[in-house]
């Protein structure tokens, strides 16, 4: 097969990117150096591989698509630091993934976008220290917006508790083959293990995704959904200066943080 007859996949969410300006600059936007071990996530043709193979310390490619095996393997032939892998980087273990690396690693992907949040909150808690991802224009929107704003909800909330968001640039869907419906953004998440972090965790996100149940309601009724009694809502909400009918998009993270530990 070549890549004249290739037929791109809508189930894979195949776009590829050939500007070799663009591909550049994508590299120097995830500040890979000859020390980084990259996590490469959808390699399709491998014009994004052969920039990170030339700048990183070791690059290993998570492909889903087997009709791709021809010219990554060329790839994988010309580049002694590259390891291609055929298998779903949603679907594989992260034990098995990260047995390819030293130490920490950076993922770059140009996403599908249909498993953009769950492979970045997946990656979020594994050895990667920084996520350079191609994403949905409106997705990059939601995971960099304040609150008091529409876009602001669960993603933008658990990303940042956990890690700093930095808007990149925009990439017009004509920087594309074959061009997808919507405008795209490259961004990068960087892990931040100084971030103030909740006394139980698990509760903290279960809190976080219950506050936003139903925006329209008050934080106040949406939290009755925990079964804690409305008298010690009012109470904790009260201990951290919220008002008593403020709504989820009002809080800040830290917020949230103090919230959730004045209710466990």
């Amino acid at each position: 097969m070549t890549m004249e007859n290739f037929v791109f996949k809508k189930k894979f969410g195949q776009n590829f990117i050939y500007d070799g300006n663009l591909l550049s600059a994508i590299v120097l936007d995830a500040k890979i150096t000859p020390q980084t071990e990259v996590l490469e996530i959808g390699p399709g043709e491998g014009t994004l591989t052969k920039k990170l193979c030339a700048a990183a310390k070791r690059v290993v490619a998570y492909e889903i698509d087997r009709q791709l095996q021809a010219p990554l393997g060329a790839l994988q032939s010309e580049f002694s630091n590259l390891e291609v892998v055929f298998e779903d980087a949603l679907k594989a273990p992260i034990e098995e993934i990260e047995k390819n690396f030293g130490g920490d690693y950076a993922v770059v992907a140009n996403l599908p976008y249909y498993i953009t949040s769950p492979l970045i909150f997946k990656f979020l808690a594994s050895r990667a220290s920084s996520l350079t991802v191609m994403v949905q224009k409106e997705v990059a929107q939601r995971f960099l917006a304040k609150p008091n704003s529409k876009d602001y909800g669960i993603p933008t909330v658990m990303i940042n508790y956990q890690a700093n968001v930095e808007y990149l640039r925009t990439v017009g869907r004509k920087m594309f083959t074959p061009p997808p419906n919507v405008d795209s953004s490259l961004i990068r998440i960087v892990k931040d293990p100084a971030k103030p972090k909740a006394k139980d965790e698990k509760f903290f996100a279960s809190l976080v995704k219950t506050a936003f149940g139903a925006r329209r309601k008050t934080l106040v009724n949406n939290l009755l959904g925990l079964n804690i009694p409305k008298e010690k809502i009012l109470s904790a909400l009260n201990k951290c200066s919220i008002s008593s009918d403020a709504r989820a998009e009002q809080l800040s993270v830290l917020d949230f943080i103090s919230l959730s530990d004045q209710l466990n």
